[in-house]
């Protein structure tokens, strides 16, 4: 005889209870975390192969090509020969010093100007302002290639127009692009047409950033113009003025277009720069082995120069 089993009572809280059901997990994809990791590489290749062509290869190739000696279309292997030229290659003593001439010259001269016109521009008692900040601004759009050969044109010994107009206050014309020292000068007054009134431009945004508040204080002080220019003024103006200072000697360093346009490096040599004896030892003579170390000399030198400079005005901050 058998009998049923009898229903045991629930616990209490216990509801009924569902029947289970294995889930299976949704099937992944394949590839799709590996995709997705390289997906930003993707992105950027292009950018990573251009400038691997045109960028890194002509670097890498331009110093191996450094350790070569070319003679037309043959080279020969010198090692650091074409560098032990460079030390002993009066021409590339002489250029250099040319371009620190210009450097140390022109470049302060430069910037004193633009930030004197930085704060004419800055000025509440100016009126136009956006006509005149346009006016200085416009000859930095001007094509190096144009400029060049627009100031040779106007400082020409015989029909240049700077030559007439000295004559027609008496005074005596001037041997601009031909005499050593006035073809040096010429050089520098072209760079500083060129290059001031963006310097100024760099320095008035600089400018319009120092709090109105200081200069009121320091004018409640009994600090007169010139004592708020040097101890309110130039103070703040610390970073810009290191920002054009290594812009400026970098731009001086690479010096080309100007010389080679106006002079073409002359008269004997008198304003030969780096960059132009670079050019004609490569694409004149064809050296380009020579013309390798001579760039990789500039570089070095450039890189010097901005360490110490850098350098220099943390040292002052």
């Amino acid at each position: 005889m058998t009998t049923a089993p009898l229903d045991r009572p629930a616990p209490p809280g216990a509801g009924p209870s569902a029947p289970r059901t294995r889930t299976t997990p949704a099937p992944r994809r394949a590839g799709r975390g590996g995709g997705a990791r390289l997906a930003p590489y993707l992105f950027v290749l292009p950018a990573l192969a251009l400038f691997a062509a045109f960028r890194l290869y002509p670097v890498v190739w331009s110093f191996l090509l450094s350790l070569y000696r070319t003679d037309g279309v043959q080279q020969t292997w010198t090692g650091l020969g074409n560098y032990d030229r460079l030390i002993h290659d009066p021409l590339f003593w002489k250029a250099l010093g040319n371009t620190a001439l210009i450097l140390v010259v022109q470049v302060p001269v430069m910037l004193a100007l633009a930030l004197g016109l930085a704060v004419a521009l800055n000025s509440a008692l100016l009126r136009w302002k956006p006509v005149f900040r346009l006016g200085f601004f416009l000859p930095v759009v001007t094509g190096l290639v144009t400029y060049g050969l627009m100031m040779g044109a106007l400082l020409n010994q015989d029909s240049g127009a700077v030559n007439w107009l000295l004559q027609l206050v008496g005074l005596p014309e001037v041997h601009w692009l031909s005499d050593p020292f006035w073809a040096r000068v010429a050089i520098m007054l072209a760079l500083t047409w060129h290059y001031t009134g963006y310097n100024a431009v760099i320095y008035l945004a600089r400018l319009q950033t120092v709090p109105a508040e200081q200069h009121e204080a320091a004018a409640v002080d009994g600090a007169g113009a010139w004592r708020r220019f040097w101890h309110v003024t130039l103070p703040a103006m610390r970073p810009a003025v290191l920002l054009t200072v290594v812009l400026s000697t970098i731009g001086t360093l690479q010096l080309f277009d100007e010389p080679f346009i106006m002079t073409g490096g002359g008269p004997d040599n008198a304003t030969t720069t780096i960059g132009v004896y670079l050019y004609q030892t490569g694409f004149r003579y064809f050296d380009f082995g020579y013309a390798s170390a001579i760039g990789y000399a500039l570089v070095l030198i450039i890189s010097l120069l901005g360490l110490v400079q850098v350098k220099l005005a943390k040292e002052e901050e």
